[in-house]
C-alpha cells in the first residue's frame, strides 16, 4: 500500500512536481506517472493538482500522516543501528532562535565535534513557533529555546535562565525622569540587578517613545506585550523584527526602546549609547532549556550532546 511513498512524500514536502524530482534524480514525467500510478491504486488521488502550489486531498492528508509514522519508525531504527557504530557515523539536527545559536551553542558544538568529528551537525537558526514544529515533526533532534514547550510531548534538560531587560537610547529624554532606575553593565554581568535592593523601573515613562518588538509568535514578543498590559501602556511600535539582535542593535543606533535579553548584555560588553532597566519578574523572568521529543528514540548523538550541554554549563 506504501509502495513508492518517498516519491509522494518528496511532492508533499517540496508542494512541486519539479523540485521533488530534481531531488529525486528522475525525470517529472516519470515522477508523475508514478505518484499517478499510486494513486491508480489506492484508489483515491493524493494531491490537488488544481492549487497553486500543490495541495492534498483529505485522502491525501491521512495518507501523509501514515507516512510520517513510517518514516519515523525507519529513523527510529537507522538511529539504532548508527549507535551500534559507537557515533562513528549518523548526524543530529539542532535548532535555536539566533540568539542562542550565536552565544550559547558555539562551545558546545565545538566540544561535541572534537569529541565525534564523523557525526554530522545540522544547526537550523529560525523562529521559535518554527522550532517547536520542526521539533514535532522530527526534523530536529534537539531544540535550545527560552519558551515553555508543552511538557506533555516535550522533555527538557535546564540550562540556565535569562532576564528581560529594557534597553533605551540614551539619546532619548524620557532617560531623566528614569534615572533612579538605571542598571549598569557590571550589575547585569554579576547578577546583582536581579537583587531586591534594584528599583523596578515603570514603564510609563517611555510610554510615548518608539518602540522596536519582535513578531508575533516569539517568545520575546508575548512576554513583552503581558508588561505593557500589565502596566497599561500602548506602546508606539516603530518596527517588528525576526531577531532579537537586530532589534538590539538598533536600540543601540538610536531607533527605539527594545525588550532585551541580559544573555545578549553578558556576551556584546558594555555599550555607551543605551541605558538599562529592570522589568518586572512576573514575565521577564524565564528558563533557557533544551527540548527534545517523548516517546521518540532518543539517539545516542542527541544523549551525548545534552551531556556535553550539561558538563559544559
Amino acid at each position: 500500500m506504501f509502495r513508492g511513498m518517498e516519491y509522494v512524500y518528496e511532492v508533499y514536502k517540496e508542494k512541486s512536481f519539479s523540485k521533488a524530482a530534481k531531488n529525486l534524480f528522475i525525470s517529472q514525467p516519470s515522477l508523475s506517472a508514478a505518484v499517478k500510478k499510486i494513486e491508480v491504486e489506492l484508489g483515491f488521488d493524493i494531491f490537488d493538482r488544481s492549487t497553486k502550489p500543490i495541495g492534498l486531498t483529505e485522502f491525501g492528508e491521512e495518507y501523509i500522516l501514515a507516512a510520517k509514522k513510517i518514516l519515523e519508525i525507519e529513523e527510529n531504527f537507522d538511529n539504532y543501528l548508527n549507535d551500534i557504530g559507537d557515533l562513528k557515523a549518523g548526524h543530529i539536527s539542532i535548532g535555536g532562535t539566533n540568539l542562542f545559536t550565536s552565544y550559547v551553542l558555539p562551545p558546545i558544538l565545538s566540544e561535541f565535534s572534537k569529541k565525534y568529528p564523523k557525526v554530522e551537525l545540522n544547526i537550523v537558526e529560525t523562529n521559535t513557533a518554527n522550532l517547536e514544529k520542526y521539533l514535532y515533526d522530527g526534523y530536529l533532534d534537539v531544540v535550545i529555546d527560552n519558551y515553555a514547550f508543552d511538557e506533555s510531548i516535550y522533555e527538557k534538560q535546564f540550562y540556565e535562565k535569562d532576564n528581560i531587560i529594557l534597553a533605551v537610547p540614551a539619546k532619548f529624554k524620557s532617560n531623566l525622569e528614569a534615572e533612579d532606575y538605571r542598571i549598569s553593565y557590571d550589575e547585569i554581568i554579576s547578577g546583582k540587578y536581579l537583587s531586591d535592593e534594584i528599583p523596578i523601573l515603570p514603564l510609563k515613562i517611555f510610554k510615548d517613545d518608539p518602540f522596536i518588538f519582535l513578531k508575533e509568535g516569539n517568545d520575546t514578543r508575548m512576554r513583552a506585550d503581558k508588561i505593557c498590559s500589565r502596566e497599561k501602556v500602548e506602546p508606539n511600535i516603530l518596527l517588528e523584527l525576526d531577531q532579537q539582535m537586530t532589534s538590539f542593535n538598533l536600540t543601540c543606533f538610536g531607533m527605539g526602546v527594545s525588550f532585551i535579553s541580559d544573555l545578549i548584555l553578558k556576551n556584546v560588553g558594555k555599550k555607551d549609547n543605551i541605558y538599562l532597566y529592570k522589568l518586572e519578574s512576573n514575565d521577564s523572568e524565564r528558563d533557557i532549556s533544551f527540548f527534545y521529543k517523548k516517546y521518540r528514540y532518543i539517539k545516542k548523538s542527541t544523549k551525548e550532546f545534552l551531556k556535553i550541554a550539561k558538563n559544559l554549563k
